[in-house]
This record gives structure tokens, sequence and C-alpha cells, in this order.
């Protein structure tokens, strides 16, 4: 045990001697944190558009108005002809249209079918189909109040025609807001990036710094050297989320309804994956630079099949099998699930046991591949 407690003295000191390592273990996270938070914002509203209304009708102004008022649509332009809506959308100034043809108020009142063009730009898949789907929406709700208008009507009001009223209630998250899903996130995400990167240098930077040789002359034994230099990185790891976590409630708002306790003994249950990993990119790196360039091949994949934006139900079936070995899929679940929908060990339980044995094989691994000596 002292040898172990000399080993963390050691990298403790390791760490505070070097200037650099401070704005990365404090400052980055914070940056990134913000800036994922404001960024990677999937709330799609104020769609800029353009409008050109041919029929310039009371009931084409009105139609148009519901799309206005929606708060889900801009205007930016009014245009007379067709030809015209090509330049907002080919600039990147609307990347949507609305075309009312001439005849709509007609049609409406002679009870014939009235047609729209809604014109999308493609090119921003996720705006347009968003925007494609919003306008879909308010365009039924339009068409649904007319036909319930004239029914009323011609039954001269004394009966309302029977609809089936929907009532939506959206759980754990009763605003939609994106960076509610986002910033829980983003804890997982620097949790995985600041260990996994902290621990892949941690033979390494010895065996540049020609410390390597002190180490094997004395007798610390290499579970005792694993555990020292290890655990310095777990207490940084549990340091950084805490950070995190304060920000994320006090700054952005994102509640934590779940069990604290719980979230922190569970990011170690993460942890174990990601110091597995980290010291198994040391193993295998020589230098400082090669193992920050292997650390990156390792984060990305565990970032994109993860789930942190993308859904994994909508990746190819191959993706969604290799995500199995992905421990940020079960991370990911996990620290949303106990801030936004305040679960508990019952409702999380596979997903932590998923984590221990990808871990423990993971550590294996590592701890096997690493080996007392230079080379």
């Amino acid at each position: 045990m002292k040898a172990i407690l000399s080993i963390i003295r050691k990298e403790f000191l390791q760490l505070r001697r070097d200037p650099r390592l401070f704005p990365v273990l404090f400052i980055s996270p914070v940056l990134q944190l913000l800036l994922l938070g404001y960024a990677a914002n999937l709330d799609v509203r104020d769609i800029p558009s353009v409008v050109c209304d041919l029929d310039r009708s009371a009931a084409s102004r009105e139609f148009l108005a519901d799309f206005t008022n929606s708060g889900y649509f801009s205007v930016k332009a009014r245009v007379g002809r067709m030809g015209e809506i090509d330049h907002y959308l080919d600039n990147g100034h609307a990347s949507m249209a609305f075309v009312i043809p001439r005849g709509f108020g007609n049609d409406l009142a002679g009870g014939r079918q009235a047609s729209v063009l809604i014109i999308a730009d493609g090119a921003d898949s996720q705006t347009a189909t968003i925007g494609v789907n919003y306008a879909t929406m308010i365009a039924g709700r339009h068409a649904q109040r007319i036909i319930v208008d004239r029914l009323e009507r011609a039954k001269g009001g004394g009966v309302r025609p029977v609809l089936v009223n929907a009532e939506v209630r959206v759980w754990y998250n009763p605003e939609l807001r994106s960076r509610n899903f986002m910033v829980p996130g983003v804890l997982g995400l620097i949790l995985m990036i600041m260990t996994i990167s902290l621990a892949s240098m941690g033979v390494v930077r010895e065996k540049e710094a020609g410390t390597m040789e002190q180490l094997i002359v004395t007798p610390i034994r290499p579970h005792q050297l694993i555990i020292g230099k290890l655990l310095p990185f777990v207490l940084i790891g549990l340091l950084e989320a805490t950070f995190v976590l304060l920000i994320a409630r006090g700054w952005f708002g994102v509640p934590i309804r779940g069990s604290v306790a719980l979230l922190y003994v569970l990011s170690l249950a993460f942890m174990l994956n990601t110091l597995g990993i980290g010291l198994f990119i040391s193993t295998i790196s020589r230098t400082q630079q090669q193992a920050m360039f292997t650390t990156t091949f390792f984060i990305m994949p565990m970032m994109l099949l993860g789930g942190f934006v993308f859904p994994i139900e909508n990746m190819p079936r191959f993706f969604q099998i290799v995500s199995y070995a992905v421990p940020t899929r079960y991370f990911f679940v996990i620290i949303r699930g106990i801030m936004l929908r305040g679960a508990g060990w019952s409702e999380l339980w596979d997903q932590a046991a998923a984590l221990l044995v990808i871990g423990t094989v993971l550590f294996a691994l590592s701890v096997l591949q690493f080996h007392k000596k230079l080379d």
C-alpha cells in the first residue's frame, strides 16, 4: 500500500509541475461543455422561408398566417414570381418556400381540393425533414378547421362534428429542449476524453522522460504500478464529473432527478472501460504523439456509435451490432436516465452490468499487455 501511495503522490507532483496540463484538465472541459451546450442544438425554430402568394386572396393570407404565427417559420422575403425563389434558396437565405397558386381561394370556396407547393432545401436534410413535418402538420390543421366550420354551418350550429382530440403529454423533457438531451451526453464525452487521454500518456511519459528505468530497478510490482498510475486519473475524472454537473445544473438548468451517488458509482464503472483503453494505448505506443493519434482512433467511434447525437436505432444493422461493444452506448443511457428520468438501479442494472463486463475484459487485456520494462 505504501508503494501505491508513493506512486500516486509522484503522479500528482508530475501533473502539478506540468503547466500545460492545468488548462487541459480544467479549462478545456468547461469550454467543451459551453460550446457543445450552446452550439450542438437540435431545436429547429424560425426556419428562414420565402413566400410566393400568386392568389392574393383572403383565404391564402389566412393560410400563410398559420405558418408565420406558428413560430416554426420566419418569412425572410415575399416574391411575386416562382422564378425568384431560386435566388433565396441558392444563396442560403431561405431553407423553405411556400407557393400559393392562383385559384386557391376559389377552389376552397367551391368545395374543391386546393393545392399548395412546399419547397425544402434538401442540402440540410435535418432542417428540411423537420420543416416539411411542421408544414404538413400546420396544413392539416388548417384543412381540419375548414371542414369543421363548414359542417357547423351546414347543420346550423346545432350539432358539432365528432372529432378525435389527441392530448399530447411529453414526459421528462416537457419543453423538448435539445440542450437537456445534449448536456448529459457532454458529461460522458468529457469523462471519456479526459480519462483515456490521461491514461494513454501514463506509461509513454515515463518512457520519454527516461524514468522507466528507475521504476524497473525498484521493488514495485506491476499491479502496484498500474494502480498507482491510474488511481489519480480516477480522482481527476470524478472531480471533472462534479464540475460539469454543477455547470449543467446551475448554468444550463438541466435537471438531476435521480441519485447523484448512483451516478458517481456508475461513472466509476464507465472509467473502468476508459482507463483500460488508455492503459492499452500507452502500452502499444512509444511516444506521446503516437499515443495522441491512437487515442483519437478510439474516441471517434465511441462518440459516433454510442448514441451521443445520432440514435443507434437509425444506424445500419451492422453498426448497431458493433455498438454493443462500445461502452458509451450504455453510459449515455445511464447518465440521461438518471438526470432526466430519475431512473434508479432497478432500471439501469442491465446497462451497468454491460459496462462491468466490457470494462473487465478491456482492463484484463490491458494488464496482460502491460509489462514493467522498456520494450
